[in-house]
């Protein structure tokens, strides 16, 4: 099991992660309003998913399009909410006008968590400078994963990044594990495999009929299978 790769998948609702688990899912990205690239679920949403599968569930703490924070004190109150429904993992992640972590906003939520694990998700991928956003962020409790595509623009142009960043794994500002996801396709496993990435995030890769249908187990399981062979 410790070689196994990592692979998360985005469920909107239980139906989906259902789906999701029996493809070989490891782990859940729970979201609604995928127009608006992912915003928080409702708590019912969760404690639905929750009781539908066992594996671990991390909860997007968002309420608008785009990478700024908005109104930090709702972002404080669905930390808030979550926690109390039994939430234990989450993503977030915000940015400032000037394209560095907005470590006001980000300290606020992450002290509502308790020490919980959670995801810097694609701001990274806007940011001004990313190496100094790691290290801005490198003494956050909880903080374990980056979700990143190496680039805006998604996988393909952002592959030399990952690898780049893949080499610094360890050094001050990356322990955090690389999750990568957007535009990922099956053909960037073998190279993103081969330089040791180990965490993989789907999410229309997983819905062959569009968002407006649900996860497909058969899709899924084609992912689990690539990353295991």
């Amino acid at each position: 099991m410790s070689n196994r790769a990592v692979l998360e998948v985005i469920a909107l609702d239980a139906e989906d992660a259902v789906a999701a688990q029996a493809g070989g899912a490891d782990r859940l990205e729970l979201v609604t309003d995928m127009a608006a690239d992912g915003l928080t679920p409702s708590r019912e949403t969760f404690a639905a998913i929750r009781s539908a599968v066992d594996i671990p569930l991390r909860v997007m703490l968002r309420v608008a399009d785009g990478f700024a924070a908005g109104d930090v004190d709702v972002l404080v109150g669905k930390a808030r909410e979550m926690r109390r429904a039994g939430a234990d993992e989450y993503v977030l992640g915000f940015l400032d006008e000037d394209g560095h972590a907005d470590l006001v906003a980000v300290e606020r939520i992450v002290a509502e968590l308790d020490g919980a694990r959670w995801t810097y998700h694609r701001a990274i991928d806007r940011a001004a400078d990313r190496d100094a956003l790691r290290k801005q962020l490198a003494d956050l409790p909880g903080l374990d994963t980056y979700l990143t595509a190496g680039s805006p623009a998604g996988v393909d142009d952002g592959t030399p990044t990952l690898l780049a960043e893949a080499a610094r794994t360890g050094r001050p500002g990356y322990e955090p594990q690389i999750l990568v996801g957007g535009g990922l396709q099956l053909r960037h496993l073998p190279q993103l495999r081969a330089a040791g990435i180990d965490a993989f995030h789907i999410g229309g890769a997983a819905r062959p009929a569009g968002w407006s249908a649900p996860v497909d187990a058969a899709a899924v399981r084609e992912w689990r299978e690539a990353l295991d062979a």
